[in-house]
């Protein structure tokens, strides 16, 4: 909590909350948020994002990330980090997340993309919980990433980061379809686990994986023979 009073209407539009805290003198303000917190494969990303006073102009379709197509995404992309005078990623990956658990993963991905901001923030702005630990004031923002211009910046460069991370998994594990769901759980997901078994980039902490580790060695073998089908089936060759 900042002790200089400030008054922030939520209907003041995406870059409210930057502006009212630029008057009060608590400039550069960063926005953090998440992608993956959800999934049960793939990496946790967590991006932050310095708006500058110019670059915010540029950003008229900026919204939350969840609510645009993956092709607006990526087009908004390229437009958050031209407009950004700051701008971080951190990539947690799938052991990490096991050993630490989902949330103190988030937290210190948090910590962490803060801290690699060249531009020092003077107030940081985080999607939806509280979070201590940036060596500077920051605030909680109910649905931030709908509200905050720099938290759905950050939304949109955490979302798009781990998309193509996903889809670069696919070419190594086609048959979980990664591409296409992007390690959250779908029937289709779950019926290729279930036939497959997890693969190390599973989070196997999450009950729904843990339900079809192979315990035995012949089964690991009969599964990776399916697998081997199946992505020669895909068209992929596996290195070993």
């Amino acid at each position: 909590m900042t002790s200089r009073s400030v008054v922030i209407r939520r209907d003041a539009g995406m870059f409210g909350y930057e502006r009212a805290l630029h008057r009060a003198g608590l400039g550069p303000v960063a926005g953090v948020d998440e992608a993956g917190r959800g999934a049960c494969a793939g990496p946790l990303v967590v991006a932050a994002v310095v708006l500058s006073s110019r670059g915010q102009r540029r950003l008229s379709g900026l919204a939350d990330s969840k609510l645009l197509t993956e092709r607006v995404r990526e087009d908004l992309y390229g437009d958050v980090l031209a407009a950004a005078a700051d701008w971080s990623a951190v990539v947690i990956p799938a052991a990490e997340i096991d050993r630490t658990g989902v949330h103190v993963a988030n937290i210190s991905g948090m910590r962490r993309a803060v801290a690699r901001l060249r531009v020092r923030p003077g107030y940081v702005l985080t999607d939806g919980f509280p979070v201590a630990g940036f060596g500077t004031e920051s605030l909680a923002v109910v649905k931030g990433d709908r509200v905050a211009g720099c938290v759905a910046a950050a939304s949109i460069v955490a979302k798009v980061t781990r998309d193509r991370i996903m889809r670069a998994l696919h070419t190594r594990y086609a048959e979980y379809d990664f591409a296409q769901h992007k390690g959250y759980v779908t029937a289709a997901h779950a019926a290729a686990l279930a036939r497959y078994g997890p693969c190390d980039e599973h989070r196997m902490s999450y009950v729904n994986v843990a339900a079809h580790a192979v315990p035995t060695r012949e089964a690991r073998s009969s599964r990776l023979e399916d697998r081997v089908l199946a992505t020669s089936v895909h068209g992929v060759t596996e290195s070993a």
